[in-house]
This record gives C-alpha cells, structure tokens and sequence, in this order.
C-alpha cells in the first residue's frame, strides 16, 4: 500500500515508521507550503493526515488535487473547517476516517466513559470531570480526545453540558442552558504523548478513569488500521468515525477466539 503522509513531525514519523515495519512501501511525507508553493501531490492509496488542524482543508485539496480519494484525517483542532471537509469530500467522491484520536485503547476508552457516565448519573450524587496533559508544545486546549470524552460524557448525563472549551463549572451559559457545565482542564508541561483522566466524584469516595499513552505507537497501528479498512472494500463517500475501523477490528478478533 502506498501512504501520503502530511506532517513530518512525531506522530506523522510514528506512522511512517510503523507502516514500514508493516512491509509497506515508504510513505511519502509532506510538510507545509513555502511561500504557499509545493510540488504537486503523488496519487496515494490512503493519505494520512498528522499535521495541524488549521492545514487539514489546504492538504485535503492538495492531495485531491493529485487523485487520491482516500483520507484518515488524524489531525485535531480543525473542528470548524468540519463543514468544508465534508463538502469537499463528497464533491470528490472520496472517502475519510476521522477520530481526535487514533488508537485503539482510547476509542475504547470513550465508550467506557459513557456507559459510567450514565451509571453514575443515575446513581445521583457523583459529579464526572476531566483532565488532560500532554507536552508543552501541543497547542489545542483542551485536546482533541478530551472533548470527545466530554462531550460522550454530556450525552450520557443530562445535568452537565459541554460547549467545546476548557470550562470553570460555571451554572449555566450565555444561551440560558440551565445544566451546569462540565468541569474539562488541560495542562501543558514536559514531553508526555498524552494523559486523559475521568474522575467521578461523590460524596464519600471518588472513582477514575485514566488512558496513558507511553509513546505514539498506538496512534500509529490505529492509523494503518484505518488506511487498511478504507482500501480493503469500497466505502461511501463522506466522513466515517474511527468506531466503524474498531467495530471491524473487534469483530474479526472476537470471531477469532474459540468458544
């Protein structure tokens, strides 16, 4: 399989690394425009996007420009270019998956969120925040992961909103919302990939859930695990959530065990 890689930075050599390793051919990697110029973009099986949020929509034209019509956009923060995206993708009749995070373990953690979001609600006095860390030079606050977190959170417990933004647990909003909005907070410091932690306080005892990543592997298989579900059937064109790559993943694994 031939991959197009955008961003030469960790996680974009991370994948390039791993698809390596994989037996596949070297990706090509892309960095951002000089002067707003580049080389016209190689036709690539899949194309991978490990830049910055706000070069996600000037690569996607770039690479469709050179024929490619397959994406996994694992770039975070370029929420508001969302309707664009879309737009362009189904112009070109091509295909992305989609996730602020790629790895297996953490879109697991998302619905181990949610499901104790809900048994917690309904348990009454415990109230659910989240906390983030990664390195000093991320630049979304609060992370991509989080806010799926808090929004899944929000989905499942009808008493707390999420607008999106690092929040103060101020009672309710601008809008006249009276749900109170849900505590998130995200610290820059050191060189850590990534940790994301739920706690769910109550009045006498206070339960977490914790996903660390120790380096940028998972990302990684999780991306190739994408590029490998987009190429292996065709896939209607438009976004698809990285849950559709974990539900095909589980089902082949649990298929796998003997009963």
């Amino acid at each position: 399989m031939h991959l197009l890689i955008y961003g030469p930075g960790r996680l974009g050599s991370a994948i390039a690394a791993a698809a390596s390793g994989a037996g596949w051919a070297s990706p090509a990697l892309v960095g951002r425009a000089i002067e707003g110029r580049r080389t016209d973009a190689p036709r690539a099986d899949v194309v991978i996007d490990a830049s910055s949020g706000a070069a996600v929509l000037d690569n996607l034209e770039h690479a469709l420009s050179g024929g490619s019509r397959a994406f996994v956009l694992a770039a975070t923060g370029w929420e508001r270019d969302l309707p664009a995206v879309r737009a362009r993708l189904l112009d070109a009749g091509a295909a992305a998956v989609v996730a602020p995070n790629l790895s297996l373990g953490a879109a697991m953690f998302l619905r181990l969120a949610e499901t104790a979001a809900a048994w917690y609600a309904a348990a009454g006095d415990f109230e659910p925040s989240v906390v983030e860390w990664h390195r000093s030079g991320k630049a979304d606050r609060p992370s991509g992961t989080a806010r799926a977190i808090a929004r899944h959170i929000a989905t499942a417990d009808p008493r707390w909103s999420f607008d999106g933004e690092a929040t103060g647990g101020a009672m309710g909003d601008a809008t006249g919302d009276a749900r109170r909005r849900l505590e998130v907070f995200g610290v820059r410091a050191g060189a850590a990939p990534g940790t994301h932690v739920v706690t769910f306080d109550g009045p006498g005892e206070s339960v977490e859930l914790r996903l660390t990543a120790r380096d940028r592997s998972a990302y990684a298989e999780g991306a190739l695990a994408a590029a490998r579900w987009l190429t292996r059937e065709p896939r209607a064109v438009g976004l698809h959530p990285f849950d559709a790559v974990v539900d095909d993943l589980l089902a082949d694994r649990l298929a796998a065990v003997p009963v």
